[in-house]
């Protein structure tokens, strides 16, 4: 079995695949951790999960978080015996990158380009909502052109209610009505329908500069809400970077120096 690992900025989602069958994924915070503690959380969730650690033959990670990099590698080499293949440009991601800084890419934004023109085709922009929200565009003839970086929706929320006093906290559902009758649908439609316009304006900004329109897949931790009150997002798929994780490393394992 294959243990991905999708390192970003507030969490870790790791997924164990069976072939090409995700068996079980797991949320976890993206703390500083030594590899002694990464080892033993994955440890205790597979426990839980009744997954037998000596069933992982292969590692891979995608990560954005460069000092967690080295103790996840040393984890899977300690605790799982398994070599842990790095998402980077210098592997056969089997789409062709026309970006100017190929290096300055997050590995996710890779990662999300070669899952999305595998599963729904292109051309195509995949949304992925985090502690960034992303758009990135895969060319009508399949190659990675690059995309767009705002703030996700808890960065906004964490940025609105520490500058102000009054404001309460709220659950991030999607409001009855855009004219909000009370505080807390206000921040709601604020929030919620300013980021599927954000979305939606980015989209429609991009096919205009591609000359077309292209199918539009959300993923990341908030992809089902947002993609509700969307006018352009056509496909909600939550798993689509472990997938695409999973294709990277079927496509290099075996390889020299993998």
């Amino acid at each position: 079995m294959l243990l991905v690992l999708d390192v970003g900025n507030t969490t870790v989602v790791a997924g164990v695949f069976d072939g090409e069958r995700l068996v079980r994924q797991w949320r976890l915070t993206s703390d500083r951790r030594t590899s002694d503690e990464v080892g033993m959380v994955l440890l205790s969730v597979m426990h839980a999960a009744g997954i037998d650690p000596k069933s992982i033959g292969g590692a891979i990670l995608g990560s954005v978080v460069p000092p967690l990099d080295s103790a996840i590698i040393e984890a899977m080499e300690t605790y799982f015996h398994a070599p842990c293949m790095r998402v980077d440009t210098s592997l056969d991601l089997g789409i062709e990158v026309r970006y100017g800084a190929p290096k300055e890419i997050g590995a996710d934004r890779l990662i999300n380009a070669v899952g999305g023109k595998a599963k729904y085709g292109c051309p195509l922009i995949v949304v992925d909502f985090g502690t960034a929200i992303t758009l990135d565009v895969v060319s009508p003839d399949g190659a990675y052109l690059g995309g767009t970086i705002s703030p996700g929706i808890v960065t906004s929320m964490e940025a609105l209610f520490g500058r102000t006093a009054k404001l309460p906290k709220i659950a991030l559902e999607i409001p009855p009505v855009a004219i909000g009758r009370t505080t807390i649908e206000a921040i709601q439609s604020g929030i919620l329908f300013g980021t599927a316009g954000l979305v939606d304006a980015l989209v429609r900004r991009i096919w205009k500069e591609l000359g077309c329109e292209t199918g539009v897949v959300a993923t990341g931790g908030h992809c089902s809400l947002v993609a509700s009150a969307s006018e352009t997002i056509g496909h909600v798929d939550p798993v689509l970077t472990l997938d695409g994780m999973r294709m990277i490393y079927e496509r290099n394992a075996g390889r020299s120096g993998r």
